[in-house]
């Protein structure tokens, strides 16, 4: 299966919790560039309501899918429920409620394959580790191309074996969730740039590249480093087409904030800007999804309240750079294309 032509080498990032928003895909698909849905947290009636409205839209998308693994809850128990209690003080100053862990939560993985499988988007990618042989076939045999992210040579290889048509290069400047298959590993810091090459060594498959990429310039940099198009995220938090809350909007123009790696609110690594719960929060256990279950209610209470201090502020190290407006300018912005013209 191959991969959509495209007007502009510019994908948006698939941000999950409600920032790409179908209105977002949509307008990136409109502008020339390739806008994704994140299928991450969503049941699959709603991911299959977001899918077929993009559809009508005409564009050509991709979906994101979290690959799903099995976790050990007779040995990871006993430090989810140490954070539970530590969670608890916090859950009562908000007037929220923690829920009970689940085990058996895999996102819905199978059902979305499956869907997914139906509906054929243009790109369906991959993230938190590499799908099966299987799957990956079945997609392309309903005419979707197929994404994998990885964050290190080691996954680039592996990933090679299933039979992708790209990979989604993540370097350790990309805002929100860090791709790394192991949930255990520290975060590498290895930029872009540099990654890129890397993988290039060791894979010849076409390679979008992701990390805080906010300028046309940047852009260029990725292309002459090996990838065939950059991916975006942090450069559409505040474009006018995004689900992005009015607190995280507000938090994205306070100069006093910083970026940092946590595993706070979900478990896994993320990077995203300093706030309350990341500094005094620090002894999360890398156990997803099951620390993103029992965080989930008080970040809805944080986000209902306007509260910007106990809100996953995700962000790329680019965040300053973030600029309000319609999508569409902010993809030609971006587009490396734009330099030459």
């Amino acid at each position: 299966m191959s991969l959509p032509s495209l007007e502009r080498a510019v994908w948006a990032a698939p941000m999950a919790g409600g920032v790409s928003a179908p209105a977002l895909v949509v307008a990136v698909g409109r502008g020339g560039g390739l806008g994704q849905l994140a299928a991450g947290y969503l049941a699959p009636g709603a991911l299959e309501s977001h899918v077929r409205e993009v559809q009508a839209s005409g564009v050509a998308f991709g979906v994101n899918v979290f690959v799903a693994e099995t976790l050990d809850e007779v040995g990871e128990s006993g430090a989810v429920s140490a954070y539970r209690r530590r969670l608890k003080p916090l859950a009562d100053a908000l007037g929220a409620a923690l829920p009970q862990p689940d085990w058996t939560d895999t996102d819905h993985y199978r059902e979305k394959i499956d869907l997914l499988a139906r509906l054929a988007p243009a790109v369906v990618s991959f993230t938190f580790g590499c799908p099966e042989v299987a799957d990956v076939r079945r997609l392309q045999e309903a005419g979707s191309a197929v994404v994998v992210t990885v964050t290190t040579v080691e996954e680039a290889r592996a990933a090679g074996e299933v039979g992708p048509d790209a990979l989604c290069v993540q370097g350790s400047e990309a805002g929100g969730h860090r791709g790394v298959w192991d949930r255990r590993a520290p975060a590498s810091s290895t930029p872009l740039v540099e990654l890129l090459h890397e993988v290039r060594s060791v894979s010849d498959l076409p390679l979008v590249g992701a990390g805080a990429i906010m300028s046309a310039d940047h852009a260029a940099a990725v292309l002459d480093a090996g990838a065939f198009a950059v991916q975006a995220g942090t450069a559409f938090l505040l474009a006018d087409e995004a689900g992005t809350r009015p607190a995280h909007r507000r938090a994205l123009g306070e100069t006093h904030r910083r970026s940092t790696v946590t595993r706070a609110f979900s478990g896994r690594l993320g990077r995203g800007l300093t706030n309350t719960w990341t500094e005094t929060v620090t002894d999360a256990p890398a156990t997803f999804p099951v620390v993103d279950q029992l965080t989930k209610p008080l970040r809805a209470r944080a986000g209902a309240l306007d509260d910007p201090e106990h809100l996953n502020l995700w962000a790329g190290t680019g965040w300053r750079q973030a600029r309000p407006g319609p999508a569409a300018e902010i993809l030609r912005e971006l587009d490396p294309g734009t330099r030459a013209r």
